[in-house]
């Protein structure tokens, strides 16, 4: 065994150690639905904000965005980093993150399928709504097993891949399944803490290396990189311009649309804890966003410009081991970054899950047997479908079934696209009807649905996958148009009610 595999190996101890001992100390938070789903509505502004900057932060983003945005593009690539600090993050806290506290608990939602339906008094929209969530996250979710699995691999090549699945799988369903979100809120502040330091020291690490040559060096190095220098030296992206602007816009626009994303300020317990989250969460966004894209985009320098084996998805993983291979002080470094990643996708994994879990348990049997289920065996089944989603999405991930794999290209854009427009329209307009929250969510579905089928006809699916970003913006977009377009036409059968609910906005 060499001195990385020891101390990886021991930090994953230490670190399971911690995770167990918080998913016990949350359980006696977690005896209600309300406390399992929400925190009982008293998350704190850290724990929140970490929460929201870790969910949104997973070892894809390190290991398919970064490393092959950054190998593509360049120093461009940071835009990604930017754009999601300020629009994914602060622009949505800013926005709605108020709103939804407040209506949320007007309405006593606990889920977004929940909202859908007390909002617009719609039982078909709430099962609609639980049905997208579950047939598109849970694949989502086996990406994530994906991206650490490949981490890990590199160092320890003499273990298969599916071992750290189990491992990130076992680890997540421990916690989750004893504390809820409570303990998830809580390792997602550990974790976020984890994942900061260690991207800090791993950017100072390698803009250190001799072939990066600090801030100072990085652009001219990559300028003298032969064909491909002044497209990595571009700020604006160069020739992928219009492709860095679709990234931009689905990863940063597509988290006002998503479940696990906006469920975060559900939880959050004030006005005060919103306002202090608002800053810790876009502090936590830029350092991990901007660091990751510009750790990618030294990528070609730390490597010398050799696209390792395995590809755009092995570069990361390749200037780990480059930079951080040699040396005691580097060898811990390696195994802080492991852990960095693996709490990484284990945050993003916890809240996928535990959405996915409730949209059936919550939303979906209830509807569909037409009959109240009392809030302690909805509880007992969340955790149950909490633990079989991981096994689930586990088994998918290390199966590589053709369909999942497939839906895991258009998962993001279809469920934001889906979304976002019943969602943020319902906060701020009283004139926002049933009928215009039905075809804000499947406008979302035809415009993907339909654009895949037409793609795939001409050019093939693997055509279509690539322009899933593309998709999933001109989704997301239709969404917003066509809500107050339909509900400009229809009416509120119900104005009372809707009064009643906006009311919640001169309360506290």
């Amino acid at each position: 065994m060499t001195n990385a595999q020891l101390y990886t190996i021991i930090a994953l101890c230490i670190y399971a150690i911690a995770m167990a001992l918080i998913g016990c100390f949350s359980i006696g938070k977690s005896k209600t639905l309300d406390g399992f789903l929400i925190g009982g509505r008293n998350i704190g502004a850290w724990a929140t904000a970490f929460a929201y900057g870790t969910t949104y932060f997973s070892a894809v983003v390190f290991v398919g965005y970064a490393g092959n945005f950054g190998w593509n593009i360049g120093i461009g690539s940071i835009w990604i980093g930017i754009g999601n600090a300020v629009l994914g993050c602060l622009l949505s806290w800013l926005l709605f993150a108020n709103k939804t506290r407040k209506m949320t608990k007007k309405l006593n939602a606990r889920t977004m399928p929940d909202y859908f339906e007390k909002r617009y008094g719609s039982t078909g929209m709430k099962v609609l709504a639980a049905i997208i969530i579950f047939i598109f996250l849970v694949p989502y979710s086996a990406a994530v097993y994906k991206g650490l699995g490949s981490l890990f691999g590199v160092v320890f090549p003499g273990v298969e891949t599916w071992v750290w699945m189990l491992i990130l799988a076992c680890l997540t369903a421990v916690y989750l399944v004893a504390g809820g979100y409570v303990a998830t809120a809580y390792t997602d502040l550990v974790q976020g803490v984890i994942m900061i330091i260690g991207v800090i020291c791993l950017v100072v690490t390698v803009l250190s290396h001799d072939a990066v040559g600090g801030i100072s060096g990085l652009m001219a190095n990559l300028a003298a990189i032969p064909k491909d220098g002044e497209q990595l030296t571009n700020i604006f992206g160069g020739s992928s311009f219009k492709f860095l602007c679709f990234n931009i816009m689905l990863t940063s626009f597509g988290t006002w649309g998503l479940p696990q994303m906006i469920g975060k300020f559900y939880a959050i317990k004030d006005t005060a804890a919103i306002k202090r989250g608002t800053i810790i969460s876009t502090i936590f966004c830029v350092v991990i966003g901007c660091g990751a894209y510009l750790i990618g985009s030294t990528s070609r320098l730390v490597l010398g410009s050799v696209l390792p084996e395995g590809g755009v998805d092995a570069v990361i993983p390749a200037v780990l081991m480059k930079v951080l291979g040699g040396g005691t002080a580097g060898i811990i470094l390696l195994a802080i970054i492991m852990i960095l990643l693996l709490s990484a996708s284990m945050s993003t994994l916890e809240a996928v899950v535990l959405n996915s879990a409730s949209a059936v348990a919550v939303d979906l049997i209830p509807a569909v047997r037409k009959k109240e289920t009392k809030p302690e065996s909805q509880m007992i089944l969340t955790r149950i479908l909490c633990l079989a989603f991981v096994a689930c999405s586990f088994i998918f991930a290390t199966q590589n079934i053709p369909i999942i794999v497939s839906l895991m290209s258009f998962s993001w854009g279809v469920v934001s696209g889906c979304f976002i427009g019943p969602y943020i329209w319902g906060l701020f307009s009283k004139k926002i009807t049933k009928a215009g929250a039905y075809a804000g969510i499947l406008s979302g579905l035809l415009v993907v649905g339909i654009s895949t089928l037409v793609i795939t006809l001409h050019s093939g699916f693997a055509a279509a996958a690539a322009k899933s970003p593309e998709m999933g913006v001109a989704a997301m977009a239709v969404s917003m148009v066509i809500v107050p377009l339909v509900s400009a036409f229809t009416k509120n059968k119900d104005n009372d009610r809707v009064e009643e609910i906006f009311s919640c906005y001169q309360e506290d």
